[in-house]
């Protein structure tokens, strides 16, 4: 290899490896992350516990692109830049479109996980307790910063390690999407003084879309990532009662009837009531 081809490549690592695939992508840890608890030495492991733990790292690996998406949307919200382009809400409104293209994603992953029997779930489900999808704590992190706090997560969970339960801390205690959203309705210079100014703004802004063109649409898209949220619980507990039926979760849970007391659940209500006074 003469010097002109030895430029071409790129040093990576500490070892000063050539960059690859499998590199940049860890792929030797990512594909050494799925450890079946199922299978002795009597038996071999449940054929369909790998596909379980893929879905689920999947699910928490999306969680994470979400949270950053999201992340970025609120703080470009609340930015007090926006001469120099720290508001942009187109921008903010393209992020929201990929997060809902995301969350079209995970409603459609529970199709894959169909395709396990409750048979199948029922040779390994025990190995899983106590761990419960109750413990995603990315899960939490989104519904937080999408305006869902509830403080009594945290005295619920059990298991939270330190930096998890300091994740969830501050993510009740900063500024959620929808505190970005009111932020940018104050600087159009409509009242945000209390939840009855709000509504008669947010009319306003719906009876004027040519003025408030991109406030309307940034609310569209916060509505749509709310149900598309409401859609992935409404899945996921009609998978759940496929799988398992009336037992109660893993974790202790009331396991469906938990999911099922979620359904109602909505970031963004004054944007759904507003449907009513329009």
């Amino acid at each position: 290899m003469d010097e002109v081809e030895r430029e071409r490549f790129v040093a990576f690592g500490e070892e000063g490896e050539q960059l690859t695939y499998g590199s940049y992508l860890r792929l030797p840890q990512l594909l050494d992350s799925q450890h079946l608890e199922s299978g002795d030495d009597a038996r071999p492991p449940a054929h369909d516990e790998l596909l379980f733990i893929v879905i689920h790292q999947a699910y928490e690996l999306w969680f994470k692109q979400l949270l950053h998406e999201a992340e970025t949307v609120r703080d470009r919200l609340i930015s007090t830049e926006a001469a120099s382009g720290g508001r942009d809400l187109w921008f903010c409104r393209h992020l929201l479109t990929r997060m809902h293209v995301i969350e079209r994603l995970l409603v459609q992953q529970v199709d894959v996980l169909e395709t396990m029997t409750p048979q199948d779930f029922l040779q390994f489900r025990q190995r899983l307790a106590p761990a419960s999808g109750f413990q995603s704590v990315q899960f939490r992190e989104l519904e937080f910063l999408s305006g869902a706090k509830d403080a009594g997560y945290l005295q619920r969970f059990r298991g939270l390690t330190d930096a998890e339960e300091r994740g969830l801390e501050r993510r009740l205690a900063e500024p959620s999407l929808w505190d970005g959203f009111v932020h940018v309705l104050g600087e159009a210079g409509l009242d945000v003084s209390s939840t009855d100014a709000i509504t008669a703004s947010l009319r306003r802004v719906a009876h004027d879309r040519s003025s408030y063109a991109d406030v309307w649409g940034l609310a569209e898209a916060l509505l749509q990532h709310d149900e598309l949220a409401a859609a992935w619980r409404a899945r996921h507990v009609v998978m759940v009662e496929r799988m398992i039926g009336a037992k109660t979760g893993t974790g202790g849970s009331t396991g469906a009837t938990y999911l099922r007391s979620r359904l109602d659940l909505k970031f963004y209500p004054l944007l759904w009531d507003l449907r009513s006074v329009l």
